[in-house]
């Protein structure tokens, strides 16, 4: 298909020019942005534009959608028409972080260095929770421990207690890898940093205080400036500030500095000056800073109990999608640190538990096999601690799961605050989360997990039945005419009654509208799974159906085939993606998962070539379900009926359990 110059000019006007993009690059579908000004975007040029299929904004990058088949020519004469460079997506999408505010860039910055050392904060959460089992007091007997009754097993107690303390006391290394990797400098400097920070000659953080009671604070004595000669256990602000200051120092000496002896000089100067700022400058104001940070907490801990259990107990679920929930993460090591006990996790555990017990709920409101079958597993997943499998594949799809274990988590979170429920460690949540509770509260804990259980639980239950008995006064099944949506409970009943008796009859039917014939195509399901509305989709170019109609299979399995006999149009580089013509000319998208394009194939086999012929049945391509999820890209996958194709007269969509190839999940009625 030839482009219209003019129309891909409107498109660099319309996006505020040649200067205003820093960067642009295409997928599969849509041309992608990162422009210096995004106010300057003329929404209404793009609206008019024949070209343009959709237009929206999404984490600092403009995406202007074209279509399959279309995108990459578009691209082609952008380049041509702006003289600019190339660019790939991880180039734009370096470029569009730059746009986010400051927030939303510390947030990330936290995200990118915590998220990385969670393995070993969680396995230490775990095992502490096992020694508070064996030496915490009154949990089997009355006053007494389990080793304190048993003292053979005092001894294993304590391997299990230095095993488990190793993470939190040596944190500081932990962090200074992470950030000092995060900040583009070398991982085992970080390390070294870190260790520094907690070196055994100095005095241990959580002796401090003790030792400003009794006088006895060792320093240093650098010609008259007495410096205190403390350590940093459990302290988060002066590792990470530090290692900002050694990456970007380490950087800056690497550019200048010969490489016969950058060996000799780059590493020992960048420690050397890093630590004597550390423990000069860095150190005691951080200190000063977090134990400001920790007081200010406390004080409304005390003070307003109630009010702070009901807000981050509520709320927490949405600082998990906003992702800010890792913020926390430092705080929460930040109290344990400075006050041996963090009051934030338990709520945290209990926002878990409230989050699965809303998706378990689903299981008994759901009619499709496969999105009750997610929601058994999700819930798991979240009374084990994990909750974004639970919330975004179940309770933000359908909203009121999702609001209703916020409302039982925030009845809990009231109840743990005002009875001072507190945790000695972190990275254990959901159920086990009561093994980081000091065990003289975990009856206040259990009656919260009772609450969180129950409360969402029936909620959602009442309300997703209540819905589900209006809906089955709706029509039960759609027909997309026009763009429009009509429904026909009882045409729909009469074709699967038809369909059910006389197999040709369903053909019969679907070619039949009204009293005029028209030519259909059965376009069969290429995944096994469950069939959803494009709506349901989580990408607005095919949520809006900027791009066409069609339908999006959840999948079940990991291999796609072809729909019908076709042949192959169009095979995208990154394996996610193919194109088939129909002999009718008919051509139609798969698209497995969403942003899939980012992983570059990895994950992705295709079998296909463009120019291949396919029998319907055959198979196009295979995914690696466990290396797209661990990216964290959806698997849902739209099948889509590009527009623009006018022998289209309109598009029938079938949604629900998609047991095998056979089942059919659009019919496309042509015109003629």
């Amino acid at each position: 298909m030839a482009i219209d110059k003019k129309q891909v000019e409107e498109i660099v006007r319309a996006v505020g020019g040649k200067e205003n993009i820093e960067a642009a690059t295409h997928c599969v579908t849509r041309l992608r942005f990162a422009l210096y000004d995004e106010s300057k975007v003329d929404s209404k040029s793009l609206d008019q534009n024949d070209l343009v299929k959709g237009q929206f904004s999404s984490q600092g990058q403009f995406q202007v959608v074209i279509g399959p088949g279309l995108v990459d020519k578009v691209y082609d004469e952008m380049i041509e028409i702006t003289g600019g460079e190339r660019a790939s997506k991880d180039d734009v999408k370096a470029v569009a972080g730059k746009k986010q505010n400051p927030i939303q860039r510390a947030i990330k910055t936290l995200s990118d260095i915590f998220i990385p050392i969670l393995p070993a904060i969680i396995t230490a959460g775990l095992l502490l929770g096992i020694n508070n089992i064996l030496t915490g007091p009154g949990i089997f007997f009355d006053g007494k421990s389990l080793v304190d009754v048993y003292p053979a097993w005092k001894d294993l107690a304590s391997i299990i207690n230095t095993i488990a303390s190793t993470a939190f006391t040596f944190l500081p290394a932990l962090i200074g890898w992470a950030a000092v990797t995060r900040f583009g400098g070398s991982p085992l400097l970080g390390i070294v940093l870190g260790l520094i920070l907690v070196h055994p000659d100095l005095l241990s953080a959580y002796g401090y205080a003790n030792a400003v009671n009794e006088g006895t604070v060792p320093t240093w004595n650098l010609f008259g400036w007495h410096i205190e000669k403390i350590g940093y256990q459990g302290q988060v602000l002066p590792v990470l500030v530090s290692a900002y200051l050694l990456a970007k120092l380490e950087i800056f000496l690497n550019k200048r500095v010969h490489d016969s002896i950058k060996l000799l000089v780059v590493a020992p100067v960048t420690l050397l000056i890093t630590g004597f700022l550390a423990f000069t400058i860095i150190g005691p104001v951080t200190f000063a800073i977090a134990n400001g940070i920790t007081s200010g907490l406390i004080y409304i801990y005390d003070s307003y109990a109630a009010l702070g259990g009901l807000i981050y107990g509520g709320l927490y679920a949405l600082l998990v999608i906003t992702g800010m929930h890792h913020t926390f993460l430092a705080v929460d090591v930040q109290l344990i640190g400075s006050q041996g006990g963090t009051f934030l996790w338990p709520m945290l555990a209990l926002s878990n538990i409230a989050q699965g017990s809303a998706a378990l709920a689903m299981m008994l409101v759901l009619r499709e096999k496969k999105m009750r079958g997610l929601a058994a597993t999700s819930s798991v997943s979240a009374f084990l601690g994990v909750t974004e499998p639970a919330i975004f594949g179940v309770n933000i799809r359908y909203r009121y799961p999702f609001i209703f274990g916020m409302v039982g988590s925030a009845i809990g979170g009231v109840l743990l605050t005002l009875n001072n429920v507190q945790a000695t460690s972190i990275g254990v949540g959901g159920v086990p989360g009561f093994l980081s509770i000091f065990p003289n509260k975990w009856g206040v804990f259990f009656i919260g997990m009772a609450i969180v259980l129950i409360v969402p639980f029936v909620l959602t239950v009442i309300f997703g039945k209540a819905k589900l008995r209006k809906e089955d006064r709706n029509a039960d099944r759609t027909v997309v005419t026009g763009g429009h949506t009509a429904v026909n409970k009882s045409d729909a009943a009469t074709t699967a009654a038809a369909t059910e008796t006389d197999p040709n009859q369903r053909s019969r039917s679907a070619a039949q509208v009204g009293n005029d014939p028209v030519n259909t195509l059965e376009v069969l399901a290429p995944l096994t799974g469950t069939a959803v509305p494009l709506e349901q989709v989580p990408d607005p170019a095919f949520a809006e159906k900027q791009m066409g109609e069609g339908v999006a299979i959840e999948p079940s399995g990991n291999q796609v085939v072809a729909p019908f006999d076709a042949q192959v149009a169009h095979v995208i580089k990154s394996k996610h993606a193919v194109i088939l013509e129909h002999a009718s000319g008919l051509q139609i998208l798969i698209h497995v998962g969403i942003n899939t394009v980012s992983l570059k194939g990895e994950g992705f086999n295709m079998h296909v070539e463009a120019g291949d012929k396919v029998r319907a049945g055959q198979t196009l391509l295979e995914f690696d379900r466990n290396v797209i999820e661990a990216a964290g890209y959806p698997l849902i996958t739209p099948i889509i009926i590009p527009d623009g194709q006018d022998m289209v007269e309109r598009v029938e969509v079938t949604t629900g359990d998609v047991t095998s190839n056979r089942n059919g999940v659009l019919k496309v009625h042509l015109k003629g």
